[in-house]
């Protein structure tokens, strides 16, 4: 029987499972959401969703794919970001994506049947998992900046020095070394 003292039972099991404890508000809760001083924030996280649905859904129409497009990056700092405070929020989305902002890709999305998204989202990932398989990688990535791994105080690995994925392999072999000593 589902009883109210099972599902608080339940939902402090889950709270202690994911975060080792009880906290002093519910995990699940979202205070600010009940409090009118902080009503906007609500708001501002509805229509970000909203954006977020939209403007997928224009990379998607546009080009078919969204990760690794070496497209989707500039445009997003072109539309979204050069602009700053300069433009205001719909004006942004509508100039990016031609259309104003409205809730109908979110929706879309949440209309579609479950086996049916992650049978796409699987054949995406497939589809790009393949895609760089085939691609010759020449061992050298660069972001035109310094990518440092750091654990306090001590740095691990500084890709100024031994290259992006020569930082990350040795950032791969401190965690290996971490977790091995745990």
């Amino acid at each position: 029987d589902i009883t109210p003292e099972k599902v608080q039972e339940l939902a402090d099991e889950i709270e202690v499972g994911i975060q080792g404890g009880l906290s002093g508000r519910p995990l699940l809760s979202v205070p600010h959401l009940v409090s009118d001083e902080a009503s906007c924030y609500y708001q501002g996280y509805t229509l970000a969703e909203m954006s977020v649905h939209q403007t997928r859904k224009y990379f998607k129409s546009k080009y078919g794919y969204i990760v690794d497009n070496p497209e989707v990056g500039p445009t997003l700092a072109n539309a979204y970001w050069k602009c700053g405070n300069s433009l205001p929020f719909l004006q942004i989305v509508e100039d990016l994506t031609g259309k104003e902002l409205c809730g109908k890709a979110w929706v879309d999305s949440l209309k579609k049947d479950l086996d049916v998204h992650l049978a796409d989202e699987k054949k995406e990932y497939d589809e790009i998992i393949e895609k760089c398989a085939t691609e010759k990688e020449d061992g050298n990535i660069d972001l035109q900046m310094t990518v440092k791994f750091v654990d306090g105080d001590e740095v691990i690995a500084d890709s100024s020095k031994s290259g992006l994925l020569g930082a990350c392999k040795e950032f791969e072999c401190f965690v290996a070394a971490r977790t091995a000593s745990a």
